[in-house]
């Protein structure tokens, strides 16, 4: 059968997304014919250009703006004389741009450019090409803004339509927005679609949809299909419909999409591409919902899966991969990966070794079900990819990677004599050891991510981490020591954590980075959900859920009641603004209060160095 699998606007502008390269790689192994595209990067290349900002300042010419758009427009001739050259730097392409956005005297500058960094501090003077992708980025958010403001209220670089989609309850919304008029950019988009099905000609269209901000244009896209090219079967699938409409009731999306599929797509899609040749009946049909005449049904067979040393090797056929933009929105080196390079994204093992975090969906497949493949089997497919992709830089995308696998894969890295670059999300356990985090450095390893999460060891034990303060700091010093940059992950508002104990915890926060332990850190507020052994137990956490009863769109995040005295969202500004400073190498001798606009009490006395609490 051929199939074409779809990224829709928006996820990464650096490097595609990797769920359709796996699914692509499966599928064509059994014999089917598997395009893919990423409608967002193609998208994104599309409206910068000289001919889109010329008909978008013309149309926009009398649309009331802010301060900010009016800037953009007073300049308007010089965005559209500097966007095609500004995005061919981005994209790697003209290199000797450099000095000229460096400088300052090429683009226009909007109100981005008023909050931005010191440069000449951040990158120095030799930092020539890193300070002018940091000002081409302004650049190209400015333009986003404008967009936004003037011409398509959902536009966003990163979170495309995500204000209609996320904890969207009810479909009233995402049905309202799909029965208007396609706005500007989403009749781009649909041209961009109508190429693609006139190239591959399928009989199925495949959507993933990995964050909210993606539903809508994969449902715009699917209404356009069904409009236009009824023949054609449209499926939903992907890390939204996994977390979010596990319970889905509501019909109305059927309107737009005939499947809708959960968790690995592997066999749910092969299944029904076998289903609509007539190769199997519906009851074979795995983890799959669909209209039975008026009625919602679901196929069950929900533990038919794929052994992960079976699924394949990802494949980048397809993707214009020259397109894709090398951004720099920080001058903080580790933070920069998420949005500079092409790297090859990848899957080291499946699901997660420890599974047990209080806060994670430790209930749904992609965390619970651990499925590791051999060494010789990662580096496999990690050459296979490096052929056709002709880069050697990998981003494991991986809940954890198991330190056992890391180890025997740095091992036949080095026995294979690979020059790669590789980074992905750890935990800070007592595996990561002086000799360890070595091999990994030798191998190609240049950083990692994990979870500091509360950095109290009370709630560490509370939410069954698994890890003490010591353990993080130990790891981190060892990772660091043998140069591979750290990025810690946080957390506050964890059910019982204290207005102290938050306290606390930035004072960790700011001794790692004092004590270069750490490069990078964010932190984000706690978020019950229905996956989560939090979400099932709350009372257990102290707290109370507000309400069982389900939705009939989307569900996920959980409401609950929980007594604190204290104010949590300028609690979360505070830590928020003092560890982008800290990631910046300043502040980290200031008293903790200084950084928050509410009263904080002085942290505990403690030395991380010496002992972690």
């Amino acid at each position: 059968m051929n199939i074409l699998l779809i990224t829709p606007p928006l996820t990464q502008l650096n490097t595609p997304y990797p769920a359709t390269t796996v699914l692509k790689g499966y599928l064509e192994s059994r014999g089917n014919t598997v395009c893919q595209a990423d409608l967002g990067i193609e998208l994104i290349n599309r409206i910068y250009t000289k001919d889109y900002l010329s008909d978008l300042f013309a149309r926009t010419a009398d649309v009331k703006k802010s301060k900010g758009a009016r800037a953009v427009f007073e300049q308007q001739s010089r965005y559209v004389s500097a966007v095609e050259p500004a995005i061919r730097f981005l994209q790697g392409k003209e290199h000797t741009l450099a000095t000229r956005i460096a400088n300052r005297t090429f683009l226009p500058e909007g109100h981005r450019f008023r909050n931005m960094i010191d440069a000449e501090w951040a990158f120095g003077v030799s930092g020539t090409e890193d300070k002018a992708r940091y000002f081409a980025t302004l650049f190209v958010e400015d333009i986003a803004d404008y967009i936004r403001e003037t011409d398509n209220p959902y536009f966003d670089l990163t979170k495309y339509a995500e204000s209609i989609s996320a904890y969207a309850g009810t479909f009233d919304q995402l049905d309202g927005a799909l029965q208007k008029e396609p706005s500007f950019t989403d009749s781009v988009m649909l041209d961009f679609l109508d190429a693609k099905i006139a190239d591959c000609n399928p009989s199925l269209i495949g959507f993933s949809v990995p964050f909210p901000g993606c539903l809508y244009s994969a449902l715009r896209c699917a209404k356009h299909v069904k409009e236009r090219f009824g023949a054609i079967k449209v499926v939903l699938g992907g890390g939204f419909p996994n977390t979010e409409l596990r319970n889905v009731s509501d019909t109305r999306i059927f309107k737009y999409i005939d499947y809708l599929t959960l968790d690995d797509g592997e066999i749910p899609l092969e299944r029904i591409a076998c289903f609509l040749e007539g190769k199997i009946d519906a009851s074979r049909l795995v983890r799959t919902f669909l209209m039975d005449g008026d009625k919602l049904s679901y196929s069950g067979n929900d533990s038919e899966n794929v052994p992960f040393s079976q699924s394949g090797t990802p494949s980048f056929a397809g993707l214009k991969m020259d397109l894709y933009l090398s951004l720099v929105e920080t001058a903080n080196p580790m933070h920069k990966l998420w949005t500079y390079g092409r790297w090859n994204k990848m899957v080291m093992a499946h699901g997660c070794y420890w599974a047990k975090c209080a806060f994670c969906d430790t209930s749904l497949d992609y965390i619970c079900r651990y499925d590791a493949p051999s060494a010789t089997t990662v580096v496999d497919r990690m050459e296979s990819i490096m052929a056709e992709t002709g880069e050697s830089g990998f981003h494991f995308v991986d809940e954890a990677m198991p330190p056992k696998l890391i180890r025997e894969t740095s091992l036949e890295i080095i026995k294979r004599k690979l020059s790669v670059s590789y980074w992905g999300n750890i935990r800070f356990e007592k595996a990561y050891t002086p000799e360890l985090c070595y091999l990994m450095a030798q191998s190609g390893c240049v950083a990692v991510s994990g979870g500091l999460e509360v950095a109290s060891d009370r709630l560490l034990k509370l939410m069954d981490k698994g890890v003490t303060i010591q353990q993080v700091a130990d790891s981190a010093r060892n990772l660091t020591n043998a140069g591979i940059m750290v990025h810690a992950y946080l957390m506050y508002g964890f059910p019982t954590e204290t207005l102290q104990e938050t306290i606390n915890a930035l004072e960790v926060v700011r001794q790692m980075f004092a004590n270069g332990l750490i490069q990078s850190a964010f932190w984000h507020r706690f978020a019950m959900t229905q996956h989560s052994n939090a979400g099932h137990n709350p009372e257990r956490y102290g707290v109370r859920r507000v309400s069982t009863a389900l939705n009939p769109f989307a569900n996920n995040e959980v409401d609950f009641e929980e007594n604190i005295d204290y104010d949590s969202d300028a609690l979360g500004r505070g830590l928020e603004l003092a560890t982008y400073n800290y990631m910046h190498g300043i502040g980290l001798d200031m008293p903790l209060y200084k950084w928050f606009d509410v009263k904080v009490p002085r942290p505990f006395k403690f030395n991380i160095m010496q002992n972690g609490r």
